[in-house]
C-alpha cells in the first residue's frame, strides 16, 4: 500500500453490528441524522469562543492577569483530554443518544452558572463542568458516526463540526453586542448558554432510540501501543493547539494593536466564519477527493501562511483586507485540518467502539498537549509585554502541522486499525 491511496472507505466491510449503538436506527436517513449532528453540535464551542472577545473584560472584573484569564480556554480543553476515554463508559451505560444529550446538558447548565458565579475561582470551578460535557461527547459523536453513517463517515463527521463552527461564530459574532446590550459579560454567557435547550430538543426528536443496546460499563482499551494512534494524537494537538491559542489571544493582540473590542470581534468571527464553510466543503470532497496525506499537508500549508500574514503586518487599520485575508487563510487551514482529523478514527476502527477507543485516545492526547496554550501564551505575554511574541509562537505551531500532515501515509493509519 502507497502514501497516496485514499482510506476514507477502508473498512466499510469490517465490524458491523457491534458496539452500544451499532446497528440501531440506520433508517433514520442521513439527511436526518446530519441536520440532527448539525443542531447538536451548535452549542459544542459556543463557551470557549466566547472568551476570546471578552477576556479582557472578564479579566478586568474579576482581578486576573493574563496568564490566569488563560485558564478560560485552558481548562476545557484540559478536561476533553482526561475526560474524553469516559465518553464510551457514559455510551454504555445509556445508550448514545441519550449520552449525547447528557453532554449538551452539562455544557448549557455549567455555561449558564459560571455566567451567576461572583469570583474567579468560582467561575474556573463552572469551566471544569462544562469541560466536562465537551470531554465526554467527542468520542460518543464518533461512535454515532461509525453506527448510523459508515457509507459517508466524512460527511457526517463534518456535519456536528460544521454544527460547532456555526454555534462558536455566531456566539463570537453577538457576544460583544450582547454584553452592550444588556449590561456586562454575565447575561451575554448566560443568553448564549441557555440556547443549547434548542439544541438538546433537536437532537432527542429528530435521532431515534439505541433500540435498548447497552454493553457493560467500562474504559475502553486504549492503544497505547500503537505508534500510529499516537501520530493521530500528536495530529489532532497540533491543530487544536494552534485554534485555542488563536481564538484565546487573537482578539486581544489585536485589541493591543490599537482595534476597539468590537473590531476585534468582528475578525474573530470572520476567522469562524471562514472556518465554517471549508469544514461544509471538506467533508463532501474528502471522502472523493485526495488522500488524507494531501489534504491535512495543504491545509496545514495555508494555515502557515494565515499565521505569517498576521505576524508581519502588525500596522494594518481596522478592516484591513489584508488582515482579513491572513486570518480568512488561518481559518481555512484550521477548519480543513480539524473535520480530517476527526475523521481518522472513523477511517481506522474495525468497528464503532474500536473508532470510539481510537477517538478517545486521539483526543486524550491532542486535547493534554494543547490545553496548556492559552495558560503559556497569556504568560508570554505578561512576560514579553505585548503579544508579538505570541503570534510568532502561533506561526510555529502552524509550521509543526505540515511534517505531521505528511506523515499520514496509509500504511501509517491502516497499522492503527490493525493491531
Amino acid at each position: 500500500m502507497t502514501a497516496g491511496t485514499r482510506v476514507g472507505r477502508a473498512d466499510t466491510g469490517r465490524g458491523a453490528g457491534t458496539g452500544p449503538g451499532a446497528g440501531t436506527g440506520r433508517d433514520i436517513g442521513f439527511r436526518r441524522l446530519a441536520a440532527a449532528l448539525v443542531l447538536v453540535g451548535l452549542p459544542l464551542r459556543t463557551q470557549i469562543l466566547v472568551i476570546g472577545p471578552m477576556v479582557g473584560v472578564i479579566a478586568a472584573d474579576l482581578g486576573m492577569s493574563h496568564g490566569v484569564a488563560g485558564l478560560l480556554g485552558t481548562i476545557p480543553v484540559l478536561a476533553m483530554g482526561l475526560l474524553a476515554p469516559f465518553g464510551p463508559v457514559l455510551a454504555a451505560s445509556i445508550g448514545p443518544r441519550l449520552a449525547v444529550a447528557a453532554c449538551v446538558v452539562l455544557v448549557g447548565a455549567f455555561g449558564f452558572a459560571r455566567a451567576l458565579m461572583p469570583d474567579s475561582l468560582t467561575v474556573l470551578a463552572t469551566t471544569i463542568g462544562l469541560g466536562a460535557g465537551l470531554a465526554l461527547v467527542g468520542p460518543i459523536l464518533s461512535m454515532v458516526v461509525r453506527a448510523r453513517a459508515r457509507a459517508n463517515p466524512a460527511s457526517a463527521t463534518g456535519a456536528y463540526v460544521a454544527g460547532m463552527i456555526i454555534g462558536g461564530s455566531i456566539a463570537a459574532a453577538i457576544v460583544v453586542p450582547l454584553a452592550d446590550g444588556l449590561g456586562g459579560w454575565r447575561p451575554a454567557f448566560a443568553v448564549i448558554a441557555g440556547a443549547s435547550v434548542v439544541s438538546l430538543v433537536a437532537w432527542l426528536v429528530l435521532v431515534p432510540g439505541d433500540g435498548g443496546v447497552r454493553t457493560r460499563p467500562a474504559l475502553p482499551t486504549l492503544p497505547w501501543r500503537r505508534p500510529a494512534a499516537w501520530l493521530l494524537g500528536f495530529v489532532f494537538a497540533s491543530q487544536s493547539t494552534l485554534f485555542y491559542g488563536a481564538i484565546t489571544w487573537l482578539a486581544s493582540a489585536y485589541i493591543e494593536r490599537g482595534w476597539t473590542a468590537g473590531d476585534a470581534a468582528a475578525l474573530i468571527a470572520a476567522f469562524n466564519g471562514v472556518g465554517l464553510l471549508t469544514t461544509l466543503a471538506t467533508p463532501i470532497l474528502a471522502d472523493r477527493l485526495g488522500t488524507r496525506r494531501s489534504q491535512m499537508t495543504t491545509a496545514a500549508v495555508l494555515a502557515v501562511i494565515g499565521a505569517l500574514g498576521i505576524v508581519l503586518t502588525p500596522g494594518e487599520a481596522p478592516g484591513s483586507l489584508l488582515t482579513f485575508g491572513s486570518v480568512a487563510l488561518l481559518g481555512i487551514g484550521i477548519g480543513a485540518f480539524f473535520p480530517l482529523a476527526l475523521t481518522l478514527p472513523v477511517d481506522v476502527g474495525r468497528n464503532p467502539a474500536d473508532a470510539a477507543s481510537i477517538a478517545a485516545f486521539m483526543l486524550l492526547i491532542g486535547y493534554l498537549v494543547s490545553s496548556v496554550a492559552p495558560v503559556i501564551l497569556g504568560i508570554v505575554r505578561d512576560v514579553s509585554g505585548g503579544f508579538e511574541a505570541v503570534l510568532w509562537l502561533l506561526v510555529a505551531i502552524a509550521l509543526a502541522m505540515v511534517p505531521l500532515g505528511l506523515s499520514l501515509g496509509r500504511d501509517r493509519l491502516h497499522r492503527a486499525g490493525a493491531q
